[in-house]
């Protein structure tokens, strides 16, 4: 049985992009939100995923990120775009709710 490898895009809300790879999207996404990944998508707070594709092999996967990676802003938009008109988190409902504290 094949592993599955995804190439992912995720935007803040004022749509700064990240593009990685991952075998465990879910896991990956995550991370991302719960802020323990240092760097660029934290400082940022980038975590909707708004785009995502599925590889059966690891090389092709990584290809395909290192060439999204070297897409200018316009063309990634459009690849977004195209597949997630509305930019809606495509990961919206994989996680529970954060409830929210009230005061006494």
């Amino acid at each position: 049985m094949g592993r599955t490898y995804y190439v992912y895009i995720l935007a803040s809300r004022s749509r700064n992009l990240y593009a990685g790879v991952t075998n465990n999207l879910e896991r990956r996404l995550a991370q991302h939100r719960a802020g323990i990944i240092p760097g660029f998508t934290k400082r940022y707070r980038i975590s909707r995923l708004v785009h995502y594709e599925t590889f059966g092999d690891i090389h092709l996967a990584i290809a395909r990120e290192k060439e999204i990676k070297t897409w200018r802003r316009e063309k990634k938009l459009g690849l977004i775009e195209y597949h997630n008109p509305r930019w809606n988190d495509l990961a919206a409902d994989w996680f529970p709710k954060q409830k929210t504290r009230t005061a006494p």
